[in-house]
């Protein structure tokens, strides 16, 4: 199964420079290696626990694509009571939003209820990987998944991407 979505994954992106392939099956790959990880608010220790913020940093930073970046404490609920865009602002400093089909190791970033509170790793549009609060870290059908699919708010793709 991993082997058939790294080559699916690859056929999305080998119009790209070879240097951005390498690093988006990277992050593809180091992705995959949390499956199963449960939710834990906070989190980031791949098998024992992640939140879906603390999932984008570490699958990031593993592979080299940025450079580590300070998460300040947040309350799990913060988007049910404030708009502050806090997510957001965490993800903008490493990536920006594209206006263009997702492609493997892209961000989808979602909102529920008052701000952006949510994000994913795409693999192969539309499957994506990300850890949801319940499940843990588990693939994912963007398109299929009702409550993603109402909350969808873009593609981003990190800075180092370009376009």
């Amino acid at each position: 199964m991993i082997a058939d979505l790294m080559l699916a994954a690859h056929s999305q992106i080998e119009h790209l420079p070879m240097e951005e392939q390498q690093q988006r099956l990277a992050v593809v790959q180091e992705a995959l290696t949390w499956l199963r990880t449960p939710y834990l608010h906070q989190g980031r220790v791949r098998g024992a626990g992640v939140d879906c913020g603390q999932f984008l940093a570490a699958v990031f930073e593993d592979t080299g694509v940025i450079q580590p970046t300070k998460i300040e404490d947040y309350p799990h609920d913060w988007h049910l009571h404030r708009s502050e865009e806090r997510y957001l602002e965490i993800v903008e400093r490493v990536a920006h939003k594209v206006d263009r089909a997702p492609l493997p190791g892209d961000i989808i970033l979602y909102r529920f209820d008052k701000a952006m509170s949510h994000g994913a790793i795409v693999t192969k549009w539309p499957e994506l990987i990300h850890a949801y609060i319940r499940l843990g870290v588990i693939l994912d059908d963007a398109e299929r998944n009702h409550v993603l699919r109402g909350a969808q708010q873009g593609v981003w793709s990190l800075n180092v991407w370009g376009a």
